[in-house]
């Protein structure tokens, strides 16, 4: 874990130069990093953007406690796991990690309203495509019977053209990243798992 230190040490100073109270946090890997009109598209809330690049669901959960030190939010956002499967862990690995993410979650805040977005299907990754759906059925089942504080945001199928392949229209040209028309939709998506208006 210890190449994730300077974008852990980043986080940290963000916080210290924080000068509002932000209430709702937004965690993971470089899909929420990269999400630059974050604050624009939650104008409703008090957003801290607490992404860090190439992190994996493992490394959200291991850091946890430290990236959200001295944050007092009425909710989380999480995106992280796509970056496992691409370092070859199982979709059981991946499942545990969220099972352990959770567990720091309710230590730290107890009864916390969570929202965990789906592995996102990507063309730079579609040949783990079956791995990606596997992982969120085994995360989605896991928050459906296990975990009343978190909720299941589908971003999979939104993100699928006609065809059932992933719809270019939304990403940049890696392939893997989202473009701004990616991020309008997910924003849409969350703001009725909000019900925002």
């Amino acid at each position: 874990m210890l190449w994730y230190e300077d974008e852990i040490q980043r986080l940290e100073k963000q916080r210290t130069a924080l000068t509002y109270k932000p209430n709702t946090l937004f965690y993971g890997s470089s899909s929420i990093r990269q999400w630059i009109s974050l604050a624009d598209d939650f104008k409703g809330l008090q957003t801290v953007n607490l992404g860090f690049g190439g992190s994996t669901l493992a490394a959200c959960a291991w850091f946890f406690n430290r990236v959200t030190n001295g944050y007092e939010p009425d909710r989380l956002i999480v995106y992280a796991g796509d970056n496992d499967l691409a370092d070859g862990r199982h979709p059981q690995e991946v499942a545990i990690s969220f099972e352990y993410l959770a567990k720091r979650v309710k230590e730290r805040y107890n009864q916390l309203p969570c929202y965990f977005i789906s592995l996102k299907p990507s063309i730079a990754r579609w040949g783990l495509i079956e791995q990606f759906r596997y992982t969120n059925e085994l995360i989605a089942a896991d928050i459906e019977k296990n975990h009343p504080d978190w909720h299941w945001v589908d971003i999979f199928t939104p993100l699928l053209n006609n065809n059932g392949k992933p719809n270019a229209d939304y990403f940049i040209a890696d392939g893997l990243h989202l473009n701004e028309k990616g991020y309008q939709l997910w924003s849409s998506i969350l703001h009725n798992a909000l019900a925002l208006k």
